[in-house]
C-alpha cells in the first residue's frame, strides 16, 4: 500500500535521517547544502540554500509544524513550511513513512531484476564504453611501463587480492595489480569482495555473512553472465555455510564492479562470475569456534570443493580505516606509524597464508584499523590454506582535509 508524505500540523515532524552526510558547498556564488546519501535513495546532487540549515536543525522528529512555526515569528506562514517538509519527505531526506515505503520499493524493484546495472560509471570511470576502455587502458599502461611480471612479482596463478578504493586514489595501484593477469585465462571467476552495506538490512543478513548475486553483472559495453550452476549449489546448502541469494546488499556496492571494471579490460574472452560479498565476521574475535566461526568454516570448505583448474579468484578489499572521519579522536597523520606496522604484520600474515596468526593480530585489539578487507581475505585463506602469496604494493592515502586515511595493498597467490 502506498505511503503519502506527511501532512500533519499536529503530529510530530519526522526527523531528518541520521545516515545522510549534509555537506556545505559553494557553487556560483551560492552557498548551499548538498544532501549525500551513502544509500542512493536521494537523487545525486540535491542540494537546497544554506539557509533552511536552522530550520534542518529543528527537525528532530519531536516537534510538531506548530512548534517549529514559533522558532520563526509571523513572518513564516504554516502552509510554506509544511510545504518545505513535504518537500524534504518527497526527497526522501526525512526519516518517515514514506521514506521506509519508498526505500522499500527501490530495494526490492532491484531484487527483481535479472541485471545489477553498474553503480559507478560517470561518476568514478566513463559511461561511455569507448571512453572507458581508454580510461583503463591509460592506466594500465601507465602503471606497467612497457614491462611484465618477473621474478619479483610472479603472475598470480590462483588468486588476487587487490583494493576497492576509489579509482581517482588508487589508480596506480590498482593498475600494478590487475596488469600482471594478463597470462591468465580463467572460465569461471568468484569473486569475493567487502561488503559495506549488508548492516543496513540486519533482518535480512544476519546469520549471513555470505551474500551472492544470481544477477549478470554490467559495466559499459561488457555484461558477465552469473555462473548459475555454482551459486545453486552454494544456496542447497543455504543457512549451514551463511549463505544467501537475497542480494540487496549488491545494488550499490562498488567492491565488485571495480574489480571487474579491470578484470573485464585484461581478459577478453568469456567467463563466467559468482560474486560473493561478504559481510562481517567480528564474532571471531570473541568466540572462534561460535556460529560464525562454523558457517566461515563450512563456507570454506564449500567453496573449496567446488574448485576447478580454470577457477581464478579476486579477494576485493582495502586495508585501515583512520583518523577523525572514522572515529578515531587523533589525525590520521599522528597514527601512520603504527598502523603501518599493524598493516606490514597483517600483510604478511596474508602473504604467508597464516590465518591463526592473522586472526590474533587483528583481534587484539578488536580490530583497532577497521580492515575492511579482512572478512573476504580470511575466507579465501581459510578456503585455501596451501596457497602462498607474494605482497604487489601498498598505499597509505591521507585525505589531510578530514585528517583522515586509508591504506590498501595488493597480493598474488
Amino acid at each position: 500500500m502506498a505511503t503519502d508524505l506527511f501532512n500533519s500540523k499536529t503530529g510530530s515532524i519526522p526527523p531528518v535521517r541520521q545516515d545522510l552526510q549534509i555537506i556545505p558547498v559553494e557553487e556560483d556564488s551560492r552557498e548551499l547544502l548538498l544532501f549525500f546519501d551513502s544509500m542512493k535513495m536521494v537523487q545525486p546532487g540535491f542540494a537546497l540554500n544554506r539557509s533552511v540549515e536552522p530550520i534542518l536543525s529543528l527537525i528532530d522528529g519531536q516537534k510538531t509544524l506548530h512548534e517549529l512555526l514559533s522558532f520563526f515569528g509571523s513572518n513564516v506562514r504554516e502552509d510554506d513550511i509544511l510545504s518545505f517538509i513535504r518537500l524534504l519527505d518527497e526527497q526522501l531526506i526525512l526519516n518517515s513513512p514514506y521514506f521506509r515505503n519508498e526505500s522499500e520499493r527501490i530495494e526490492q524493484k532491484f531484487e527483481s531484476l535479472n541485471t545489477r546495472p553498474p553503480t559507478l560509471s560517470n561518476t568514478s570511470y566513463p559511461a561511455d564504453p569507448d571512453e572507458m576502455t581508454a580510461f583503463v587502458d591509460d592506466l594500465l599502461n601507465k602503471a606497467s611501463n612497457g614491462t611484465e611480471p618477473n621474478e619479483i612479482h610472479p603472475a598470480p596463478s590462483k588468486a588476487l587480492y587487490a583494493p576497492h578504493i576509489d579509482l581517482r586514489v588508487g589508480a596506480q595501484q590498482y593498475a600494478e595489480a590487475f596488469s600482471m593477469l594478463k597470462s591468465t585465462k580463467p572460465k569461471r571467476v568468484v569473486i569475493l569482495a567487502t561488503s559495506h552495506y549488508s548492516g543496513y538490512h540486519p533482518s535480512i543478513y544476519n546469520g549471513f555473512p555470505y551474500i551472492g548475486s544470481e544477477k549478470s553483472y554490467t559495466i559499459p559495453g561488457r555484461t558477465f553472465q552469473a555462473d548459475q550452476e555454482s551459486i545453486r549449489k552454494l544456496a542447497e546448502e543455504g543457512p549451514e555455510i551463511g549463505f544467501t541469494t537475497q542480494d540487496r546488499a549488491h545494488r550499490i556496492e562498488h567492491s565488485i564492479e571495480t574489480h571487474l571494471l579491470f578484470a573485464g579490460h585484461i581478459w577478453q574472452h568469456d567467463f563466467e562470475i559468482v560474486p560473493i560479498l561478504v559481510g562481517g565476521i567480528d564474532e571471531l574475535f570473541y568466540k572462534a569456534d561460535g556460529d560464525v566461526g562454523s558457517k566461515v568454516s563450512a563456507f570454506s570448505d564449500a567453496l573449496r570443493s567446488m574448485d576447478t583448474d580454470d577457477t581464478f579468484y579476486l579477494i576485493s578489499g582495502d586495508l585501515s580505516h583512520v583518523g577523525k572521519k572514522f572515529g578515531d579522536s587523533k589525525p590520521a597523520a599522528s597514527m601512520r606509524n603504527n598502523v603501518e606496522s599493524f598493516d606490514r604484520e597483517f600483510l604478511r600474515s596474508a602473504t604467508e597464508n597464516n590465518s591463526e596468526f592473522m586472526i590474533s593480530h587483528i583481534s587484539a585489539n578488536y580490530d583497532p584499523f577497521r580492515v575492511c578487507g579482512f572478512p573476504p581475505l580470511y575466507t579465501f585463506m581459510q578456503s585455501f590454506p596451501d596457497l602462498k602469496g607474494k605482497s604487489i604494493n601498498y598505499h597509505w592515502w591521507d585525505e589531510k582535509e578530514r585528517e583522515s586515511a586509508v591504506s590498501f595493498g595488493s597480493i598474488a597467490y
